[in-house]
């Protein structure tokens, strides 16, 4: 048996066969396999399959099979017939490495394809030994790709199920619901500690004058944004689904996060129209299933190779227009706005936690800006609605880079600079609840929201704990660890259920 296949190598690498639909494929199959191993949660829809399929297998043997054939049967390009092979293969497969890694940047992709165009010129003789390679790397890849996707098929859906009936509540207040949620926004009580030091008090004072009323000490469940808003709609924790210790695990929160959740259900339920507004594409890219009514990005504007971030949107305009076209409507706006966001996520991207810092107190100041301009156009045109600011998870300020947060650590700074973050609600009438001192943490926050529509507060018998969660890889044994309990303390506690 090896024989055979060492003898079978032996031919392929020594004949003159050219091998051009193989060439195409060893070419494009190992950056659409890259693509799943790396992203799965980010290409997990059908269509991207099919778009994937044509994009790095079927172009590639288009491209290569009548660019071969051409400069075989056009004489004056015959000397260049030992080279296509070898250029194709090298250029396609690193033009689609560059654009599954990096998204389309042309800097990045016009050095690659040189230095693709340059090496392939110089070992064109060995282009088969690098066909080989390529197919190698694919097998190397499916064997961690592939019980990975066994586990994504046995995904348990369990955790969003809800303990009452909150999600066919009947609203007897039905003011319109704006939830703005600026990314990574911290509470105004961190942000007057250090390592944050931060002077906010005129966008605070803003906020007063405008009778929002503040929530000290809030703070996030999960530490980024899918994670922590898919809990916030489901009004359930999901612990991080059981994570592997190759924290390549299967999930679906951006399908609760597309409007696949409870709370969605309640204000349709009720007559709401309800609609997403993003600035970035970021919480669709696996593409879910959308169950609002509107979204202000369309699938179609989603880059196949994007990564989240390379497509913005302009919300406030669009905002306007629909407040002024449905003003005849009861609605419900859900809208994400990616600043002040945090500091980076990789250690090679971080210029130390001091210079992030300031990186995040400029892009706090942008947003601040941002959150003016949008409350004034809502208490300007619907003055009596229920406005709720409410960001994903702290900005990191201290952290070199988030990816640190995996690492064991009890200072209470650190940890509550990935968790604290910003509530602020201006109740219709001014007149908050009494109950909204439940209030502590994201998970139960449209708990409370439905509780004060319906008038119910037997739906307050089914909160949640309050308590914080990260995935830790080094200091500890891997798991997912209660890092603030359920009062607010600084805790350590491997959760196990």
């Amino acid at each position: 048996m090896i024989k055979k296949l060492l003898a079978s190598l032996y031919r392929f690498l020594t004949n003159h066969r050219p091998y051009i639909v193989l060439t195409a494929v060893a070419a494009g199959l190992y950056p659409l396999v890259y693509n799943y191993d790396s992203n799965f949660t980010l290409v997990s829809s059908w269509q991207q399959f099919l778009n994937f399929t044509v994009v790095c297998l079927l172009l590639p043997i288009i491209i290569v099979t009548l660019s071969y054939w051409t400069v075989k049967k056009i004489s004056v390009l015959s000397p260049l017939e030992k080279f296509v092979l070898p250029v194709l293969n090298f250029t396609i497969f690193t033009s689609l490495m560059m654009l599954s890694i990096y998204g389309f940047q042309k800097k990045i992709l016009l050095l690659a394809l040189t230095i693709a165009v340059l090496l392939a010129l110089l070992f064109f003789r060995h282009y088969k030994k690098v066909v080989l390679i390529q197919l190698l790397m694919v097998l190397v890849t499916l064997v961690t790709l592939i019980p990975y996707l066994l586990r994504e098929m046995r995904y348990d859906h369990s955790w969003t199920q809800l303990p009452d009936n909150i999600e066919d509540a009947r609203f007897k207040k039905q003011p319109n619901v704006y939830v703005i949620q600026p990314d990574g926004y911290a509470n105004f009580s961190e942000m007057e500690k250090d390592h944050y030091n931060f002077d906010n008090t005129e966008f605070e004072s803003f906020l007063i004058d405008n009778n929002f009323k503040l929530y000290p000490n809030f703070r996030s469940n999960y530490s980024n944004t899918v994670s922590s808003n898919s809990s916030m709609f489901a009004m359930r924790h999901h612990y991080y689904d059981r994570p592997y210790p190759d924290e390549r695990n299967p999930n679906r929160y951006r399908k609760v996060i597309a409007g696949n959740n409870p709370v969605i259900a309640a204000f349709k339920k009720n007559g709401y129209t309800t609609s997403l507004l993003l600035d970035k594409s970021y919480a669709l890219l696996n593409r879910p299933v959308l169950l609002y009514d509107y979204c202000n990005i369309s699938y179609s504007d989603i880059p196949i190779f994007s990564r989240g971030f390379d497509h913005t949107e302009k919300i406030l305009g669009k905002l306007d227009s629909l407040m002024t076209s449905r003003a005849n409507l009861n609605n419900f706006y859900f809208v994400e706005k990616i600043k002040p966001g945090h500091i980076p996520v990789l250690k090679s991207d971080s210029e130390g936690w001091e210079a992030e810092r300031e990186v995040y107190f400029n892009e706090l100041r942008e947003a601040n800006i941002w959150l003016q301009d949008i409350i004034d156009l809502i208490v300007k045109k619907d003055s009596n609605s229920l406005i709720v600011l409410v960001s994903d998870h702290g900005g990191y300020v201290g952290w070199n880079y988030t990816g640190e947060r995996r690492k064991k650590t009890q200072d209470e700074q650190l940890i509550r600079s990935v968790f604290s973050n910003m509530l602020a609600i201006r109740w219709p009438n001014n007149r908050a609840p009494e109950y909204d001192l439940q209030l502590r943490s994201n998970v139960n926050l449209f708990r409370v929201l439905l509780t004060y529509l319906s008038e119910n507060a037997g739906y307050l018998d089914a909160l949640e704990p309050d308590s914080s969660f990260l995935i830790i890889n080094e200091g500890a044994p891997f798991g997912v660890y209660e890092v603030i309990d359920d009062k607010g303390n600084i805790v350590f506690n491997k959760f196990s259920k």
